[in-house]
């Protein structure tokens, strides 16, 4: 019996020392995020959702304590600060490191090529994800796609932009590497500004014509009260990505079944964001409609020579770095596998239907 009870005792108390050790192990965490987006941007509202669902999914053993951007540090800094784990996460778009690496460029937006369910199908299921693992990871991070809108509004000003042949010596807030590049093909000049200094850009006369985001974010930020006249489509950037960059070495230290929970949290955001996003660009829409903005759309021959633009670029930018290349080597084979159901569904498909793209014997040559 005193063997018996000894042997129980001895048993017991290993057990609460594995229970002691296993809740450690798993305790809460906390981190510090931020974001690129002021409070004052609608994007933010993208990782404001994905922060939500995280910490009442995970908030046994993780929560986030979020500060919009600019309320720690300008968001110029963020990549640094997530890089060294200053702090452990931020809310980004990718297009802003493209002088650290180009291939940042098409990981964030397209000019002329991909749509948002482009970008969806590919993220998910033809490699995508992969590849903004690899391009972040060179910098200490891990990456989480969660949130994806259509194309931008177009250009907002004051002077019509009814044709390519009017960029000719236009001024014109644009962001991203790839885009600056197509435009000046097609002879207008880039104007690179905050999001928060287009309204007085636009304002003051200092630029031709600008855009920031989706209709949604534009109207929001005050554009109907400043611009008379809306060029569209968004061509410059045919859809965009958002996502969370994550420290490496703070992503190790979570469980695998919370890192699993951050995954389906930025699912489940993307989701939402794409839908959120074309409600409000729908709405805000028809308010710059009975704001008495004027718009324009650009004929189809138009559209086409901006693809034969858009296809030098991207070979341009393909033999200038072997990663930028890979890139878009994966996003254009995903375009022309995924033509043999898209292209039999018309006009039913979900994806653009393209039938000039850049040549992939040309970008593999160059990588």
């Amino acid at each position: 019996m005193k063997k018996t009870a000894k042997f129980a005792i001895t048993s017991l108390a290993a057990g609460v020392a594995l229970a002691a050790i296993s809740s450690t192990a798993h305790a809460q965490q906390e981190w510090t995020m931020t974001t690129t987006w002021p409070d004052n941007l609608d994007l933010i509202k993208i990782d404001q959702h994905w922060v939500e669902l995280v910490n009442q999914l995970a908030g046994d053993e993780l929560q986030i304590n979020f500060r919009a951007g600019g309320t720690l540090m300008p968001g110029t800094e963020v990549f640094d600060a997530t890089e060294t784990g200053s702090i452990q996460a931020s809310g980004d778009w990718p297009g802003y490191w493209a002088g650290r690496n180009p291939a940042f460029s098409p990981l964030a937006t397209t000019t002329s090529l991909f749509n948002g369910v482009d970008y969806l199908n590919w993220i998910q299921q033809w490699g995508g994800w992969d590849l903004y693992q690899e391009v972040y990871g060179d910098y200490n991070m891990v990456y989480l796609p969660y949130g994806i809108t259509n194309n931008e509004s177009g250009f907002m000003g004051n002077t019509p932009i009814e044709s390519i042949a009017d960029l000719e010596g236009k001024r014109l807030r644009l962001s991203g590497r790839d885009q600056g590049r197509v435009l000046e093909k097609l002879g207008g000049s880039q104007v690179t500004l905050a999001g928060g200094e287009v309204y007085q850009a636009i304002e003051r006369g200092v630029i031709d014509a600008g855009e920031f985001s989706t209709p949604g974010v534009d109207y929001n930020a005050g554009f109907s009260e400043v611009a008379d006249y809306w060029s569209t489509p968004g061509w410059h950037q045919s859809a965009s990505v958002f996502g969370v960059m994550i420290n490496k070495d703070a992503w190790d230290e979570l469980s695998e079944e919370t890192q699993e929970t951050l995954k389906i949290a930025a699912d489940a955001t993307m989701a939402w964001s794409l839908a959120w996003s074309e409600r409000q660009s729908t709405e805000a829409t028809v308010k710059f409609q009975e704001d008495g903005v004027e718009i324009s759309t650009l004929s189809a021959e138009d559209l086409a020579t901006i693809q034969d633009a858009t296809n030098e670029v991207i070979l341009r930018g393909a033999c200038e770095d072997p990663m930028h290349a890979k890139v878009y080597h994966s996003m254009i084979s995903y375009m022309e596998h995924y033509a043999s159901w898209r292209d039999i569904t018309v006009p039913f498909n979900m994806t653009r239907s393209i039938d000039n793209l850049p040549s992939l014997e040309e970008i593999e040559a160059c990588m």
